[in-house]
């Protein structure tokens, strides 16, 4: 299957006149029979972050309402603007116009104050990225998979029956044109796999329910764009899954926490 770069996949987007803007998801960004869920916060992202101006984001809850893939629009709009923050609300539109993925996001800007406290997330230790092989080998894995190098740096690896539900993976845009940014960290922080398979010994199928997320930081430096990811499972149960999920560069700085549902069909 021939891969399309996020680069040349988020230079394709066309603006219209009536503000919105199309583009056409390729097959190798799909997850199943819908659009890869990083995929589609980035571009509700991307829809959003000139209406808010230059502001940072802070926050983001993305809901994954149905499957969507081929020609898509998004669109966005301002909920509020206030004294520092920015609510807007961004979203995927399939062909007959139905909501796909539904995403409303929060700007603000820094405020001084009298008190603070470091995020306490320490990374933990783990090997470095160049000692490590790749978590699924071309042709392994659903189609986006390979837009990205993931390399399992602790943990237990898809439907491999383990017990601890967790795994810490070392990720990256394989597009090395790709310049980190909020946009590209969340087309890149829902690429691992859930937690959850992992505690499965055959192949179940999953669909991601949503994704609610904070950012922590409005600089996103790492070396050779690595970043790693920990993803651990809370609660298993009646067919779904709740996850947490966190990000570090590769100093140890958290850049973002995050939390997922997810329907379990197994």
């Amino acid at each position: 299957m021939t891969h399309t770069p996020y680069s040349e996949l988020i230079a394709s987007i066309a603006y219209k006149g009536d503000g919105t803007a199309g583009l056409h998801i390729p097959p190798d960004w799909m997850q199943g029979r819908t659009t890869y869920g990083g995929l589609s916060a980035a571009l509700c992202l991307k829809a959003a972050r000139p209406l808010a101006e230059g502001v940072p984001l802070r926050s983001a809850q993305i809901a994954f309402v149905g499957p969507v893939g081929g020609d898509v629009r998004l669109q966005a709009s301002v909920l509020r603007r206030g004294k520092s923050a920015v609510y807007i609300s961004a979203d995927i539109l399939g062909p007959d116009n139905s909501v796909a993925t539904r995403a409303t996001f929060i700007f603000a800007s820094a405020r001084e104050m009298s008190r603070t406290m470091p995020a306490r997330v320490p990374m933990p230790d783990v090997p470095s990225p160049g000692n490590i092989p790749s978590l699924m080998p071309r042709g392994v894995g659903p189609s986006f998979i390979h837009n990205f190098d993931v390399l399992l740096a602790h943990g237990d690896a898809p439907f491999s029956g383990g017990e601890s539900g967790e795994n810490l993976l070392w990720m990256r845009h394989a597009d090395r044109r790709v310049e980190n940014s909020a946009t590209a960290l969340l087309a890149l922080g829902d690429a691992p796999p859930p937690a959850a398979m992992s505690m499965f010994t055959t192949p179940i199928k999953i669909s991601s329910m949503n994704w609610s997320i904070d950012i922590l930081t409005d600089t996103f430096d790492t070396e050779d764009n690595w970043w790693l990811s920990r993803s651990t499972v809370q609660t298993l149960d009646d067919g779904y899954s709740a996850q947490a999920m966190s990000l570090w560069n590769t100093k140890g700085k958290p850049v973002m926490l995050s939390r997922q549902t997810i329907a379990v069909f197994g």
